[in-house]
């Protein structure tokens, strides 16, 4: 079968840069690897065929005779069939060591920063607690005390994993590196040791009450600041309060998740709030002052213009929610003005009704009203 031309093959144009060709290359290599496409041997070819296209394309002298000659002037150079990819990449991690471990999902590599030899002391891992607050809480800010399980150090055994007396050995798998290599094709891929678990020793005579881990669990009482003005989905980072790292590594945070319970009768739309006011015919119609009740509880006074309609908006200033992080700034109350018709009249307001009524009288074919004036 003709070989494919190597711009083709990575998918990148004749003035791409080598950062291009080599992006282009990677994302071939992670979907073509032979590791992750066990006995598929089309996708052997293509992890192949991307491979001798980045060998070429991404030197700058082979890139020229190739735009110059094609492959016939790159096969005496080593860039045809039968290439030996070993002098190229002679450890996996040289091609692939800039992506910040980009393959340890697929082989096993542990994270962790592990390059080259054992890794620093793992960091402990973070935790969740997911906090309901009342609405109010969430305007003003507040202070929670919350209860939750975290690993800490084994008094025990002083997190060392090992019982009294004890001590560590060197790992008889890895030597003490941490690290195992194996070979796939022409790379030589590193992995944590699966024996020590990348720690490069084994403990001789574990922990009875760890186990060996070096952690146990216990329960614990912290508070925790609600900040005003914070929203449901926000979470509060608390440092050094999640899980301890065996080994006196770094401990994990507790991420705290809000989410605030609606109120009875605000909404809330970022800083602002809003609510609705019920008001009676006469009000709407020639005007009144009312008192409402504002988020802090407070009375404010609200003018009702004469002529107000069903579903006007009016706003109070500053009334609103404090902003998150600047509580000397606040939204605004949006009031939305409700007209209420009385279910029942006495003989007297049907007759001033009935009055009014001459004066100005309904429509019985009323027009509809524009959509437009209703938004």
């Amino acid at each position: 079968m003709a070989k494919r031309d190597y711009y083709e093959v990575l998918g990148v144009s004749k003035d791409s840069q080598k950062d291009e060709i080599k992006k282009a290359y990677r994302k071939l290599a992670i979907k073509y690897h032979p590791d992750k496409n066990q006995g598929d041997k089309s996708a052997e070819e293509k992890f192949k065929e991307a491979t001798e296209a980045y060998e070429v394309l991404s030197d700058a002298k082979k890139k020229q005779i190739y735009d110059q000659y094609g492959f016939a002037g790159v096969e005496g150079m080593n860039g045809g069939q039968g290439h030996d990819y070993s002098s190229v990449y002679r450890d996996f991690e040289d091609i692939f060591g800039d992506f910040g471990g980009i393959f340890d999902s697929f082989f096993g590599g542990g994270g962790g920063g592990r390059r080259g030899g054992r890794s620093a002391k793992p960091r402990g891992s973070d935790l969740r607690y997911n906090l309901n607050i009342p609405f109010t809480d969430a305007v003003f800010g507040t202070k929670v005390q919350i209860s939750y399980n975290r690993h800490v150090e084994c008094s025990s055994c002083k997190g060392t994993g090992a019982e009294s007396g004890g001590g560590k050995k060197m790992c008889p798998t890895c030597g003490g590196s941490g690290q195992v290599r194996r070979s796939s094709g022409f790379f030589s891929i590193a992995s944590a040791c699966p024996t020590c678990n990348g720690d490069g020793y084994v403990i001789e005579n574990p922990c009875k009450s760890c186990r060996g881990t070096g952690l146990s669990q216990r329960s614990q009482k912290i508070k925790v600041t609600i900040p005003a003005g914070i929203e449901s989905g926000k979470r509060i980072n608390i440092p050094g309060q999640g899980n301890a790292s065996p080994n006196g590594g770094i401990t994990g945070d507790l991420y705290v998740y809000i989410t605030v319970s609606p109120h009875k009768y605000f909404e809330r739309d970022g800083a602002d709030v809003y609510c609705v006011v019920p008001v009676s015919m006469t009000q709407a119609a020639l005007g009144a002052e009312l008192m409402v009740t504002t988020l802090d509880g407070k009375k404010a006074k609200l003018k009702i213009p004469s002529g107000t309609q069903n579903d006007k908006i009016l706003r109070l200033r500053g009334e609103g929610i404090p902003y998150l992080h600047n509580t000397g700034r606040r939204g605004d109350m949006y009031i939305k003005i409700r007209v209420t018709i009385p279910a029942r009249l006495s003989s007297k307001a049907k007759s001033l009704l009935k009055e009014l009524e001459s004066l100005e009288p309904s429509k019985d074919n009323p027009e509809p009203i524009s959509l437009a004036q209703l938004r």
